[in-house]
């Protein structure tokens, strides 16, 4: 394919949608690359979505579809395909797919985004958002009142048992190691907490329940004792796995793999920028991908005025 567009989008999570309905109000010749039939990345597994200003209580399934309707108003321009080489060669960005064909663009934009660091135990898939979450300040209110687990011992899941406990009944934490690994303050603001109970030196075996999560098969790792909780919701806070492999020979990435960008989403490649959960950054919800997307856009128009 000879033709250059004037940026490529790879990724049509809310950080490529936004991008791309940017893009399409600022008239780039654009392509979106997204590797899922449908739009809208994870979110599209997120049984209900709350904290989306001025819309209340939708689907992750019904809000991702309102980005990407949004997105053909504008008449923008999506082809189906997984991303397998990234080149960035005489200042044209060089996107491969699986199936031989290559987009060539002025400029990239990397929005893969991440996926959560799964336990991979039984009834994780089967119960996932139907008591099992990734993401305590997502789905925390829905649990208010009744009995959670969090599994995990980074900062994450200290700021999440945080703040559940705030919600709910009682508050399990479940670490595989005899101490966290989280900022000395959260530590000591967790421990004075009356209803946390840390549950050391264990890990999940399994996630029980028929429509519901209802229990959790718990594993001492040194004694092997094995036990049962009753609890509604578990929330997993074992990290995330940004989805980076393709393009880190290119890009640079931190020490976990995300691609290194401030807020103004450039990278240390000059036309390539990284936008959503994919990138260095404090906070991954919606919103803030969201606003990337429109923020990596603006930095496009910028380094395409240069040229």
């Amino acid at each position: 394919m000879d033709k250059i567009y004037d940026v490529i989008i790879i990724g049509s999570g809310p950080a490529g949608l936004a991008a791309a309905l940017y893009a399409g109000r600022a008239e780039l010749d654009t392509v979106i690359i997204e590797k899922a039939p449908i739009s809208g990345g994870q979110i599209i597994n997120t049984y209900e979505v709350d904290n989306y200003p001025g819309i209340p209580s939708i689907s992750g399934f019904e809000l991702g579809t309102k980005f990407r309707e949004h997105c053909d108003r504008m008449g923008m321009n999506f082809v189906t395909g997984e991303v397998v080489n990234f080149k960035a060669e005489d200042g044209i960005k060089l996107i491969t797919l699986e199936d031989g064909i290559v987009y060539r663009g002025k400029t990239a934009i990397i929005a893969t985004g991440a996926n959560p660091r799964k336990l991979k135990v039984e009834g994780e898939e089967k119960l996932a958002g139907m008591g099992v979450s990734y993401c305590a300040t997502c789905d925390g209110a829905f649990f208010r009142n009744k009995i959670t687990a969090v599994v995990g011992g980074g900062d994450v899941a200290v700021e999440d048992a945080i703040f559940l406990a705030r919600l709910c009944k009682k508050v399990y934490v479940i670490h595989r190691r005899n101490e966290f690994r989280a900022a000395r303050s959260y530590i000591n603001k967790l421990l004075s907490l009356e209803n946390v109970e840390i549950i050391w030196n264990s890990v999940v075996e399994e996630i029980k329940g028929k429509e519901q999560v209802e229990k959790i098969a718990v594993k001492n790792v040194r004694t092997e004792e094995s036990t049962e909780l009753l609890i509604n919701g578990i929330f997993i806070a074992a990290g995330n796995v940004p989805n980076s492999d393709v393009y880190k020979t290119v890009v640079k990435t931190d020490g976990n793999g995300y691609i290194i960008a401030g807020e103004n989403c450039e990278t240390n490649i000059p036309g390539v920028f990284a936008a959503g959960d994919v990138r260095t950054k404090e906070l991954r919800q919606i919103i803030t991908a969201a606003s990337d997307g429109a923020n990596s856009i603006t930095a496009v128009e910028k380094y395409l005025n240069t040229l």
